[in-house]
């Protein structure tokens, strides 16, 4: 599609979503299922505001002996644009067939007339709190009211009042869910049929804050009030060995291990959006946990970690290693280093680490705190490349026990102080 964003200096190509995929498969098959024609191309208008248009492919058509159609089924192929999607790529597939009589409605809506399910390789919900209720397919509501809406249309310009039944799938769908969150989310067996505006937006930050805001939500719906954030897999690395070292490898502890690392967020860059939606969704506690190098930018109260809204993080190292008494030499050795690695190094070598990761901590849980909404309570663990706990605010071990003792759904809990 014709439509572009500007980023990072980059001109880039914005696509359309697999809910907007759908909703064109959808259109085309009703069409030729109630007039047996089919066209060259569909357009619809998606919520962002845009048109967007397709070729429809792989047609599948089934009759009756008269050599009317009992059902079509038609795809769309996915375009992400230069976004790095999973789903860029594949055929989503709409089947449109009748569901019945003409409906007895004087002003039949689209909701009446248009039934929507889920075919081969699309997931199924196991988990309250997503967008559709544990047992449906995921198909998210923006999307569901797309298609029945296209649908509804077409019934409209040929004058047909026969309940519809359109099922879709994505025979991919199964492979590339693996690529996806849904296995973390609690939904199985394929991917999700999404999209809010129906426009895929290049890197778009807001896809993975909402990505964010689902597994709290499963978190909270489960009846989880405090939880552990992470960048990414490292730091689900470091914090998963933290708490299950030195135990007895067992069964039990395999069990244990999975159950925790799965209940993990992970908030990559998007430290203060998680703090946010913690917040707002009710919890009581979140922790965040990882590597130095990310997690100590909060030392200097940046929220977004990504390193085109800010760095900094040599210079909160070298700030708090001055308060903790760092002669000029020190400094100017944490000042030209290459990585927070090497800081760390060179500030351990010199006998001030334990004074610099205090204050460091300290200011972290002063930022955090600052940040969090009434009610929540948030706190920090750090790690070097190699797993090793550099610091910890105060209260971290009491709410990682608190994490613990809801993850198991008991009172095995303990104090973990490293």
């Amino acid at each position: 599609m014709d439509a572009y964003i500007y980023q990072d200096k980059k001109k880039l190509r914005c696509g359309y979503t697999t809910g907007a995929c759908a909703a064109l498969a959808a259109k085309s098959a009703v069409r030729c299922l109630v007039s047996d024609t089919r066209r060259e191309e569909e357009t619809i208008l998606v919520p962002g505001g845009l048109l967007v248009r397709a070729k429809p492919e792989d047609w599948r058509i089934s009759r009756d002996k008269e050599g009317r159609i009992r059902s079509a089924e038609c795809a769309v192929k996915k375009d992400a644009g230069d976004d790095h999607d999973a789903t860029d790529g594949i055929l989503i597939y709409v089947r449109a067939e009748y569901a019945g009589d003409a409906s007895k409605a004087e002003e039949p809506d689209s909701e009446k007339l248009v039934f929507i399910e889920g075919g081969e390789g699309i997931g199924r919900v196991t988990k309250a709190g997503l967008d559709q209720p544990p047992g449906e397919a995921a198909i998210n509501s923006v999307p569901r009211r797309m298609i029945q809406e296209e649908a509804f249309k077409i019934l409209e310009e040929y004058g047909v009042r026969r309940p519809l039944r359109l099922t879709v799938s994505a025979p991919e769908g199964v492979r590339i869910a693996e690529k996806t969150f849904n296995p973390v989310l609690g939904i199985e067996g394929g991917i999700s049929i999404l999209g809010t505006s129906g426009i895929v937006k290049p890197m778009s930050s807001e896809a993975l804050v909402e990505t964010i805001r689902a597994q709290l939500k499963v978190l909270y719906f489960e009846g989880r009030r405090t939880a552990a954030a992470v960048p990414g897999n490292l730091g689900a690395g470091y914090l998963t060995g933290y708490v299950f070292c030195g135990q007895e490898n067992t069964l039990r502890k395999e069990r244990q291990i999975k159950r925790f690392s799965d209940s993990l967020v992970i908030c990559s860059n998007f430290i203060g959006r998680t703090v946010d939606m913690a917040g707002e969704l009710g919890f009581s506690g979140l922790l965040l946990a990882g590597h130095i190098g990310k997690l100590g930018k909060l030392g200097n109260g940046i929220m977004d970690t990504h390193s085109r809204e800010g760095d900094a993080r040599l210079d909160t190292l070298l700030s708090c290693a001055l308060e903790a008494g760092a002669d000029r030499p020190l400094l100017l050795k944490i000042r030209c280093s290459n990585t927070t690695e090497e800081a760390i190094e060179q500030i351990e070598a010199a006998g001030f680490l334990p004074g610099t990761m205090e204050r460091l901590m300290e200011r972290i849980g002063e930022y955090l705190g600052r940040r969090a909404p009434l009610g929540l309570e948030t706190e920090a663990m750090v790690f070097d490349a190699s797993g090793r706990l550099l610091g910890k605010t105060k209260g971290a071990d009491r709410l990682l026990s608190e994490i613990r003792k809801e993850c198991e759904g008991n009172n095995e809990g303990q104090n973990f102080s490293g």
